[in-house]
């Protein structure tokens, strides 16, 4: 009899922290675009960024930047569709995505019109800058050159 009831004891115990597991998953699960540490548009926006400014900040390349344009302009859009993530969600930074958007669009209609390296140049670290500072309030004000 005392063994069955410590067998039943341990049993109990094994799927009362069964159950508390489970429901701790799926908490974190249903979690994921309120994550503190994940922004997925914000990632999206910044690989194609990465493969576009860094070739001309390396070594003066805009080729990629030229063939990268409509798809900046098409994450940003997406970008400035999506819900924000609780800690960001303010009119501040609507407002910067929105400018975001804008200041893509733009690059990507510069490079269609056949805008001059010069002023492509210009457009696009204006558009780095920007998406920096959208990156360093979500990050918390630190600077992060890693692409």
């Amino acid at each position: 009899m005392k063994n069955s009831i410590v067998t039943l004891s341990v049993i109990t115990l094994f799927v009362a922290a069964l159950i508390a597991c489970s429901g701790k998953k799926e908490h974190a699960e249903g979690e994921h675009s309120e994550d503190a540490t994940t922004w997925a548009e914000l990632d999206a926006y910044h690989m194609v960024m990465a493969e576009s400014y860094h070739p001309l900040k390396d070594s003066a390349n805009l080729a990629p930047a030229k063939a990268n344009a409509e798809a900046l302009a098409a994450e940003a859009e997406k970008w400035a569709a999506a819900s924000l993530p609780e800690r960001v969600n303010n009119d501040e930074m609507m407002t910067r995505i929105e400018n975001l958007k804008a200041s893509s669009r733009a690059f990507a209609d510069k490079v269609k019109a056949g805008a001059t390296d010069e002023e492509l140049s210009a457009a696009l670290t204006a558009l780095h800058q920007e998406f920096h500072q959208i990156q360093e309030a979500w990050e918390g004000g630190g600077h992060s050159e890693h692409h």
